[in-house]
């Protein structure tokens, strides 16, 4: 893990999203985060030790779903299976597919595991935020808030757009793992990976943290809200500084374009190497992005912070038993 001290940092971006608005002053007390993304190796010591299973690994109960296909109550994960030729960019269901049998030991499907894919040090995906709070948990230490992450993935670097600075790609140079190209039929591969690469391929930020940007999405502890709290003045000085603000609320984080679902939203940091300049331009530490809190998809992990004032607590083993709870 790395040491961050703490301080004050301008949060956000005027430039892309609009959930990423306002630009506001915050301040965050200083932590250890881990050097890389939670890596299949790791993943896989806290499972033999705990005998936890995965959300995507048990089926899902179709009382928890209305209107679901009994015929789909199977375990299996999202996998990311790029079309023969461009798409509407508004169907990601052309993109995604339902695999039965897709788990963080097969992430692409049950034909092969992270053993013949030659996966032990890329970061684990297929876990769903149980998951990861799960062995956060076991490891004593916790998942990080949105402000922690983006604190850190800017690596000392004050308002630059990029966790290196304000060129995606200075002097034609790759510095993380995302998509070259037309998304999603067109993968260029200047930077050399078609899905999640090795931990530590690139160069570290400034503070010394690996993939901080790109490779995989990153699970934080925070609920999803549209905007962030806005400071009370929009000047920069000590008055507005929010300090360790957390995000919104389950309530409040639940998707309004689909009213039926009552399933909680966490905040998604760092974007992944599916972002593209076509598409999810948000390969950068401001961006942010909600995800349910039961997905289990090819492109998510994560990774953990420790925090001085951390007091570990036993956490029950989480499963698809568990899920009422978790939305409630």
């Amino acid at each position: 893990m790395r040491w961050i001290a703490g301080g004050t940092f301008r949060m956000g971006s005027e430039r892309f999203y609009p959930e990423e608005r306002p630009l506001r002053m915050v301040a965050v007390d200083g932590y250890w985060i881990d050097e890389t993304p939670v890596t299949n190796r790791q993943f896989a010591a806290f499972l033999a030790a705990t005998g936890h299973r995965t959300l995507a690994e048990i089926p899902p109960d179709p009382r928890d779903y209305p209107g679901m296909d009994p015929a789909l109550a199977v375990p299996g994960a999202l996998v990311f299976t790029p079309p023969p030729g461009p798409v509407p960019l508004d169907q990601y269901q052309r993109w995604w597919r339902w695999v039965p049998g897709a788990d963080w030991r097969h992430p692409l499907g049950p034909e092969a595991d992270v053993e013949a894919l030659g996966l032990w040090d890329h970061p684990v995906v297929q876990v769903a935020h149980a998951d990861a709070a799960a062995y956060a948990a076991w490891a004593g230490k916790a998942l990080p808030t949105e402000a922690e992450h983006e604190y850190a993935a800017r690596g000392g670097l004050a308002g630059a757009e990029f966790a290196w600075g304000d060129e995606l790609a200075p002097g034609g140079q790759i510095l993380a793992n995302y998509w070259q190209g037309e998304f999603p039929h067109h993968n260029s591969l200047d930077d050399g990976w078609l899905r999640t690469s090795p931990v530590r391929s690139f160069p570290p930020n400034g503070h010394g943290l690996y993939d901080m940007i790109g490779n995989v999405w990153e699970w934080t502890a925070d609920w999803w809200q549209e905007r962030p709290r806005p400071p009370r003045k929009r000047q920069p000085d000590a008055c507005c500084t929010i300090r360790n603000p957390r995000g919104g609320d389950l309530w409040g984080s639940y998707d309004p374009a689909q009213p039926q679902v009552k399933i909680g939203r966490k905040v998604l940091k760092g974007g992944s190497h599916l972002c593209a300049l076509n598409h999810c331009q948000r390969f950068r530490p401001a961006a942010r992005h909600p995800e349910m809190i039961d997905t289990a998809t090819s492109h998510i992990g994560f990774r953990c912070v420790r925090r001085r004032w951390l007091v570990q607590k036993s956490t029950p083993r989480l499963n698809w038993a568990a899920r009422p709870a978790l939305m409630s």
